[in-house]
C-alpha cells in the first residue's frame, strides 16, 4: 500500500481527477497545470514551506489566485501548444498578480524560442518579456570543454537592473540571497543578458539566470532542487501580492527617475 502511494505521488499530474487530492479551497498560490510538466516537485517544495497550493488549469481559479506559478519541462513548442489547447495564453498574458515562471516556464515568458523541436520555424512564446531564447553557445562550450546541456550547481550574480530602471536593491524575489549563491540548473537554452536580467550566471557565456518585467518574473534554475537558497526564493515569492509588486515597481521607477535627474545636474 505504501508503495502504491509513493507511485501515485511521484506520477505526473495532468488531469483534474488526479489533482483533486491536491486542491486546497483556500489556496492563495496556484500552479498552472500546463499538461506537460511534472508538477509534483514544485508543489511539494511550496508545501514544505507550509503553503497551501492548488494545481489547476481552471481559468477562474488562476485569475483569482493571489500569485501564480508557471512551471515547465520539455520543449517550448510542446509547452506552448498545451497552453493554446487549454486556452490559457491570453489569460496568462493578462494576469496582474505576481507570476513566477520556473525553468521552461521562464522561457515561455519570452517573445521567441529558437528551440524548434523538429519544426521549421521558431516557437512563438507568451511575449510578456521582450527577449528571445537561444541555445547556449556550443562553440564557447566546446572551447572550454563544457558539455551541453548545462546540468548541476552554478553561482548567481545578482543584478540591480529591474524593469529597465536602476534600482538600489535587488529584486524582491532575491531578498536575503547572497551574491554568489549556488542554485541547480538543467537546460540547453537560455535568455541572454538584457535590461530584464534579475540575476546572471556563467556557463561558457554569461546568461540570464532570472528575468523579470512588471509582475512577471522567471528563473532558469530549479528553486525546488536548490536546497536552502531555492527555498528562500520560493518563500520570497509567497510573500508577494499585487500590492507589494506595485509598490516595488513604483519605488524602482522613482529611483530610476531620481538617478537620471542627479546625472543631469
Amino acid at each position: 500500500m505504501q508503495q502504491d502511494t509513493l507511485l501515485i505521488a511521484g506520477r505526473q499530474l495532468t488531469t483534474s481527477p488526479q489533482l483533486t487530492a491536491n486542491e486546497s479551497p483556500d489556496a492563495e498560490t496556484v500552479i498552472i497545470d500546463t499538461g506537460c510538466a511534472n508538477l509534483n516537485s514544485v508543489r511539494f517544495a511550496f508545501e514544505r514551506l507550509g503553503a497551501k497550493v492548488l494545481v489547476t488549469d481552471d481559468k477562474a481559479k488562476i485569475k483569482a489566485a493571489k500569485r501564480v506559478v508557471l512551471p515547465g519541462v520539455g520543449t517550448a513548442g510542446a509547452a506552448m501548444a498545451s497552453l493554446h489547447e487549454k486556452g490559457l495564453v491570453e489569460l496568462i498574458q493578462g494576469l496582474t498578480q505576481p507570476v513566477l515562471g520556473v525553468c521552461l516556464g521562464m522561457q515561455m515568458l519570452a517573445a521567441i524560442s529558437k528551440e524548434r523541436g523538429g519544426k521549421g520555424q521558431d516557437c512563438e512564446c507568451l511575449g510578456i518579456i521582450p527577449t528571445d531564447i537561444c541555445e547556449l553557445d556550443t562553440q564557447l562550450l566546446k572551447a572550454e570543454g563544457l558539455p551541453l546541456p548545462h546540468i548541476g550547481w552554478n553561482q548567481l550574480k545578482l543584478t540591480t537592473k529591474s524593469q529597465g530602471a536602476n534600482s538600489p536593491s535587488v529584486h524582491p524575489l532575491f531578498a536575503g540571497i547572497e551574491d554568489g549563491s549556488y542554485v541547480y540548473f538543467v537546460h540547453s537554452y537560455r535568455a541572454p543578458l538584457s535590461e530584464f536580467t534579475l540575476a546572471e550566471c556563467s556557463y561558457g557565456e554569461g546568461f540570464s539566470a532570472a528575468i523579470g518585467k512588471g509582475n512577471f518574473m522567471g528563473v532558469q534554475f530549479h528553486p525546488e532542487k536548490s536546497a536552502a537558497v531555492g527555498a528562500q526564493i520560493l518563500r520570497n515569492f509567497l510573500l508577494m501580492d499585487e500590492a507589494l509588486m506595485n509598490n516595488a515597481l513604483q519605488s524602482n521607477s522613482a529611483d530610476g527617475q531620481s538617478g537620471v535627474k542627479k546625472a543631469d545636474q
